[in-house]
């Protein structure tokens, strides 16, 4: 497989997604992208729960340094969310509420009582298709401007490994 295909590179927010102006302000706003192979299925859905069930093990153990640490704040919980989901009244991918879908993005995330977030999984369907995920955050208070200068680093080392380990593993292909 070709190294870009791998490599997942910082881009404006997509003019056309779905979270590009959902909040009247935001303190965080990110986006990364790749190149999709040939092939690769054009379901955004699809492509989200591949990369979000594929994650890198390292993902794991820091989101279980954040629970501790969150838990004394009673803020949502991994744990939390994982209940969430296997007694959902709303449809989830991962551990996050689905807020929105369309054929070419789904918008996924969570809100809480320092923060709400968005996360937007989009395919473009040009020449050469590309899968960005995009995340806008939108404080509430002080705890949730601390809690985003804490783990803004480590979100996006946490997407551009998410997007990469999903490109090497092979994404799944449309049928």
């Amino acid at each position: 497989m070709p190294a870009d295909l791998n490599i997942a590179t910082p881009v404006p927010l997509p003019a056309h997604s779905g979270i590009t102006h959902l909040y009247p302000s935001v303190q965080l706003a990110d986006a990364y992208t790749l190149p999709l192979p040939e092939g690769a299925s054009r379901d955004p859905e699809v492509l989200a729960r591949f990369m979000f069930a594929h994650q890198p093990a390292w993902v794991s153990g820091l989101m279980r340094v954040r629970d501790t640490i969150v838990s004394w704040f009673g803020l949502k919980t991994g744990k939390h969310l994982s209940s969430l989901a296997e007694h959902a009244r709303t449809e989830r991918v991962g551990i996050f509420k689905i807020y929105s879908r369309s054929e070419v993005e789904i918008v996924v995330g969570e809100d809480d009582k320092h923060l709400d977030f968005r996360v937007s999984v989009l395919r473009s369907h040009g020449p050469v298709p590309r899968l960005t995920v995009s995340t806008v955050v939108h404080c509430h208070n002080l705890l949730g401007r601390t809690y985003l200068l804490v783990i803004a680093p480590f979100h996006r080392m946490v997407v551009k490994a998410s997007l990469r380990r999903a490109a090497l593993i092979g994404w799944p292909q449309d049928h």
